[in-house]
């Protein structure tokens, strides 16, 4: 049996390119987002390339549906090796406001929104990656995670504790044979909603573009050589 990688918040961007860089290597992908508006797509572009895929259509950040959709990949696809976690915006750009300004709620929605779900993420798939001793964690995230930037405001504390999360566990995980790593982005990711949202439409914000498959070939890299707990990209403005 093929291994299985679990492409949670898959989108037309960076998620569906990481199930094809994945798929190529052999993967069965299983691919979950909130609704399956654009699942017939995604398997079609997957089967096109030779690819297994199932889809699932669940909201990642509520830990019930969470854990119902990784049972039904389980029982559908096999055991998950692997997990890519990228969730859509769940409100946290409504709730962005400047740091001097912003107040509890304007911190705690995007703690909800990003840091806790990949917690309960971890839950609920790290114990059978360490009783097998092998599997994949890998999380996306920002830049504003590294580097301050007042523009993204009450965003970048989550973001920061979201890159340390995952810096972190995958330290607590060495020598186990499970690994944990950070994809932190710095621009706008060609094919996503959001670079067709800011390419559409004047929001007065200027940043990088970058390519999906790029990002999904250095999150293979990763995944198999196991060197470095994270892999920075910051977009090239035309």
């Amino acid at each position: 049996m093929s291994q299985v990688i679990a492409v949670l918040g898959v989108g037309p961007g960076l998620g569906l390119s990481i199930a094809h860089r994945f798929g190529r290597e052999g993967f069965t992908t299983a691919l979950v987002s909130r609704t399956d508006a654009r699942h017939a797509t995604y398997r079609a572009s997957l089967a096109e390339a030779g690819i297994t895929a199932h889809t699932y259509a669940a909201d990642v950040t509520d830990e019930a549906q969470l854990g119902a959709v990784l049972d039904r990949i389980r029982t559908d696809a096999g055991e998950i090796d692997t997990v890519y976690y990228g969730p859509a915006d769940q409100g946290v750009g409504a709730a962005m406001a400047p740091l001097p300004e912003a107040g509890v709620d304007n911190l705690r929605v995007p703690f909800e929104a990003l840091v806790l779900p990949a917690a309960q993420l971890t839950q609920a798939v790290l114990p059978r990656m360490r009783d097998r001793g092998a599997g994949s964690l890998l999380f996306a995230g920002g830049l504003s995670g590294k580097y301050p930037m007042p523009l993204l405001g009450s965003f970048a504390p989550a973001s920061a504790a979201l890159r340390m999360y995952v810096l972190t566990l995958n330290e607590a995980l060495r020598d186990t044979g499970v690994y944990a790593g950070a994809l932190t982005i710095g621009g706008l990711i060609k094919g996503g909603d959001i670079h067709r949202v800011f390419t559409e439409q004047d929001h007065g914000f200027t940043a990088g573009t970058l390519d999906p498959d790029d990002i999904a070939e250095r999150a293979w890299s990763l995944h198999v050589e196991r060197d470095e707990a994270e892999a920075e990209f910051i977009g090239v403005t035309a």
